[in-house]
């Protein structure tokens, strides 16, 4: 009816690509999130889970670590109407990586990707969604995008490697 089958089942990179989502996808659901630190192979290759750590926490050490960074965080909170001084760039950045972008914590590729949103080279960062446009005054992104700008690609660079650094395991 269907003609000879082939015996062997051969996969199209975009096919593997595509089966490698739907299974990171089934195994999000299941239970597996950033806080844990478990091993998924998909197609042979391991991926780790980032251990558990606040976003907040992170923007202290990424801050400890590279203290020239530009905090961003002059705004003034809806709610209190004081300064919101614990509101950092590195927080919104961390809040939009993570939760707005789905994107794992734990590769230098993909916040290369989220840095590249910020530049404008990559995908579009939307005023609405972003984080801060709700609990803030004035929306930060374009401050964000600014403060990013100003950072030289070595200044890039060292933040990455410290998110990265940060969000890994130790093993």
């Amino acid at each position: 009816m269907f003609g000879r089958v082939s015996k062997e089942l051969s996969f199209t990179p975009l096919l593997k690509l595509s089966l490698a989502l739907t299974i990171y996808m089934v195994v999000s659901l299941l239970g597996y999130s950033v806080g844990e630190s478990r091993q998924l192979s998909l197609f042979g290759i391991q991926h780790t889970v980032a251990q558990s750590i606040a976003p907040s926490d992170v923007g202290v050490r990424v801050y400890q670590q590279l203290p020239n960074l530009p905090r961003e965080n002059q705004y003034i909170s809806k709610e209190t109407g004081k300064v919101a001084e614990n509101n950092t760039l590195v927080n919104r950045l961390i809040r939009y990586h993570l939760y707005l972008k789905g994107r794992p914590a734990n590769y230098r590729l993909d916040w290369k990707l989220t840095l590249a949103d910020y530049l404008g080279a990559n995908e579009v960062i939307y005023d609405s969604s972003y984080p801060g446009n709700d609990t803030l005054r004035q929306n930060p992104l374009e401050g964000d995008r600014a403060a990013i700008k100003r950072l030289s690609r070595q200044q890039r660079d060292a933040l990455v490697q410290v998110l990265v650094n940060i969000f890994s395991p130790r093993n």
